[in-house]
């Protein structure tokens, strides 16, 4: 974990995170419709659960053979934890790729129970950078604004959704919008 950045969106041809520069045409972004019932994906023994994690396995080495070097993750959820986990898995592979946190604002874990901050930490610790958009909470905009920052820096978008309306189906939405490859991740 290499702290919290506050750098500017981008400069010059691309974004900047640390030693990172975010070309976003190898940059794809993960996102899942909490509003949905997922509460599975914290269950191992779950046969949706294995599907998802050797889904999420295929798709990100296909990405990485088609160019992609760079995963934006929100850190939100047990999909987002299996994404972090499945791209460090992938990172012994190839060493070249980078997963990069984005956060909606700081310590966003600090009410959480222990278990779930222990969990946040972890996930946050196997990440290569992070950047938090900022500094405290603002509002539920903040995350709607992190969603729009990771979609504005990608040129795809993986979502876990099962076609339902609410929750994260905006950021669906929004990166078709954008112009961005949409492939969803299916839990039947």
């Amino acid at each position: 974990m290499n702290g919290i950045l506050y750098v500017p969106f981008s400069y010059g041809s691309g974004t900047y995170f640390m030693n990172t520069i975010i070309h976003k045409e190898q940059t794809a972004c993960i996102s899942i419709n909490p509003s949905q019932d997922f509460s599975w994906l914290s269950d191992e023994t779950d046969a949706r659960f294995d599907k998802i994690k050797a889904d999420s396995y295929q798709r990100f080495e296909a990405l990485i053979q088609r160019g992609y070097r760079t995963f934006l993750c929100g850190i939100d959820n047990n999909f987002d934890i299996i994404c972090v986990e499945t791209l460090s898995e992938l990172k012994k592979k190839y060493n070249f790729i980078k997963t990069i946190g984005v956060l909606p604002y700081r310590n966003r874990e600090a009410n959480w129970v222990d278990k779930e901050r222990i969990k946040y930490r972890r996930t946050l610790a196997k990440v290569d950078e992070f950047r938090c958009i900022y500094d405290r909470y603002m509002g539920e905009e903040c995350v709607l604004e992190r969603n729009w920052f990771m979609v504005n820096n990608s040129s795809i978008l993986i979502a876990l959704y099962n076609g339902l309306s609410g929750g994260r189906k905006s950021i669906i939405d929004y990166a078709l919008r954008q112009g961005l490859e949409v492939t969803i991740l299916h839990s039947q």
